[in-house]
């Protein structure tokens, strides 16, 4: 079966659907709209209007495909009911009937488990992740749509895969390719070129500038050929596709609700232009338990940048940190953090070139604390701070901040249910066994390279990386694209070494997973990311480009690996 993606993300390329349905044939085509931040975003929606809760785009972009779907036979799996996904499934059959284009609704839902309660004050959504058995349910029903809420981002994948060719759920093997293929094709056009470590060297040959979704021709065995629709901008190569095997993952072992697959049995094989088969794929039960999102109202920020240019950067930021520490003292905010950023140049041609940025982040309980209270006081020092004062914008009266955790609950315990397109509501069970998740021992590394000239050089000369989050922690997966660097790679990016390369990660525990089909490491730093991606604790609060950071450091590299 040939399954496409349409959507990484809410608020992912509008036209995407479209081009997915006439850039060639497919049967069907997914979307991801969901990300731990998303749930926060639509729960403040449902606070407002108890009916939305869903990714109203989504609809925007059915109003001009749905046509094209139906005339081609292309059935299409979206996660975009969010919070709500029997209400995005009866908008979808409005807006079929206002168009006349008759189409099967059906959606699955059993991940809202808020009312369960138990979660503690705050909690605005509670969401199980579920599998793909319910979608498969909708399928083999005969839906033309079928739309979820909350289940994991590969399940888009499994459903349509086990619903096409008849897997039963211990399918392991089988389903652990569909998970890989899933995981390749959620995050869209990050399998196809964008946000690639080694984008340069597609400039002259690809075009870059939009670059084509993907697409994977999935076999009955689970195995996939990753590629694009032809003419659609990008590359598809065995390092793009590595990139986005490693983008939030950690171990060896991924587990999911469907089933636990085995990232250290995967094969990545070039078939051709634009053209990567995914095969090798191990699976093993899943754990007992499901994985359940909870996002709370954490409290109330407020931030404040300075500018900062020329001379003396240091005195300039401790008098305006005592200024502002003498401002606040009668009430100062729970939480204060500075950060300096020295982007400032020497001799600077150019004004913004010999700026540094200092930046002011205040939470709190009590939004007053954070408000004007704030941001007043940073305004008042326009005429009494130091040389050259001056915001890049105007601070603002503070705002409510998220916060992600994760919860555990018996897989059982979870009402996962299939309305199918007459309304019939079918309990999904669990999978048909389970094992505890355990780490998988390291192996064998290569051995190493031959002792050697070598010279300082930036990491990212010879490794790829990709970063990202899974609430408080981030991860950073790094690669090679031959056998020297990995065993160079793998002998020299210890622990002790990515935390020497990565002085913020020091205070953290840092675990490396190491994944020799692929010539990869995969290190994980819990609670690099605090409270989560809307607790923003960090500049970078989603971790997107710690894998560039760690790119741009140098060490010395064996110049036989060195361009």
């Amino acid at each position: 079966m040939r399954i496409g993606n349409a959507s990484g993300f809410y608020g992912d390329r509008f036209d995407a659907l479209r081009e997915m349905l006439t850039g060639g044939p497919l049967d069907v085509l997914t979307g991801d709209y969901l990300a731990e931040l998303t749930m926060l975003i639509l729960g403040r929606d449902r606070l407002k209007d108890p009916s939305r809760g869903y990714a109203t785009t989504f609809l925007g972009q059915l109003e001009e495909g749905l046509g094209l779907a139906v005339e081609r036979g292309v059935r299409i799996v979206a996660n975009a009911g969010g919070l709500n996904p029997a209400g995005l499934a009866e908008a979808v059959r409005a807006l079929a009937d206002r168009l006349g284009i008759p189409v099967r609704v059906a959606h699955v839902e059993g991940d809202d488990l808020l009312a369960r309660g138990g979660w503690g004050q705050g909690v605005l959504s509670a969401h199980a992740y579920l599998g793909g058995a319910g979608i498969a349910a909708c399928l083999r029903a005969g839906a033309d749509i079928v739309v979820t809420g909350r289940v994991t981002d590969a399940a888009l994948v499994t459903g349509p895969a086990a619903a096409h060719f008849g897997w039963a759920p211990d399918d392991w093997h089988a389903l652990a390719g569909a998970v890989v293929a899933g995981h390749v094709l959620e995050c869209g056009a990050q399998a196809t070129g964008g946000n690639y470590a080694f984008f340069r060297e597609h400039l002259p040959e690809h075009d870059l500038r939009r670059p084509g979704f993907p697409l994977a021709e999935l076999y009955a065995d689970g195995s996939a050929i990753i590629t694009k629709h032809p003419g659609t901008g990008g590359a598809v190569t065995v390092g793009t596709v590595t990139a986005q095997l490693l983008y939030e993952t950690s171990g060896a072992r991924y587990a999911g609700p469907d089933v636990t697959a085995r990232l250290d049995t995967v094969r990545l094989t070039r078939q051709g232009p634009d053209r990567v088969r995914v095969d090798g794929a191990r699976g093993e039960p899943p754990p007992p338990e499901l994985k359940v999102g909870l996002n709370r109202l954490g409290g109330w920020r407020n931030e404040v940048t300075f500018v900062l240019t020329g001379l003396d950067i240091e005195a300039k930021a401790a008098l305006v940190r005592a200024q502002m520490d003498d401002a606040l003292s009668r009430r100062p905010p729970a939480e204060t953090s500075w950060t300096l950023a020295r982007t400032d140049h020497p001799d600077a041609a150019v004004q913004e070139e010999a700026s540094a940025l200092l930046r002011l982040v205040v939470r709190d309980p009590d939004p007053d604390a954070v408000g004007r209270a704030v941001s007043g006081a940073a305004v008042e020092l326009a005429l009494s701070g130091y040389p050259g004062f001056h915001l890049t914008a105007p601070p603002g009266k503070g705002a409510p901040y998220g916060v992600f955790e994760a919860a555990y609950v018996e897989a059982g315990a979870v009402p996962h249910t299939a309305v199918l397109p007459d309304g019939e509501r079918v309990a999904v069970a669990p999978a048909p066994d389970h094992r505890p998740l355990l780490a998988v021992d390291e192996p064998p590394l290569p051995p190493p390279l031959p002792p050697g000239p070598s010279r300082r050089a930036p990491l990212g000369l010879v490794a790829g990386a990709r970063s990202g989050d899974k609430g408080g922690s981030a991860n950073v997966g790094v690669w090679v694209r031959d056998e020297d660097a990995w065993r160079w790679l793998a002998h020299t990016l210890t622990v002790d070494r990515f935390r020497a390369l990565l002085p913020e990660t020091a205070p953290f525990a840092v675990v490396r997973h190491v994944l020799p089909n692929l010539r990869a490491l995969n290190f994980t730093v819990d609670g690099l990311l605090g409270d989560g991606v809307a607790a923003q604790a960090r500049f970078d609060p989603q971790a997107k480009a710690v894998g560039e950071w760690l790119r741009s450091r140098h060490l010395e590299i064996p110049e036989v690996l060195l361009p």
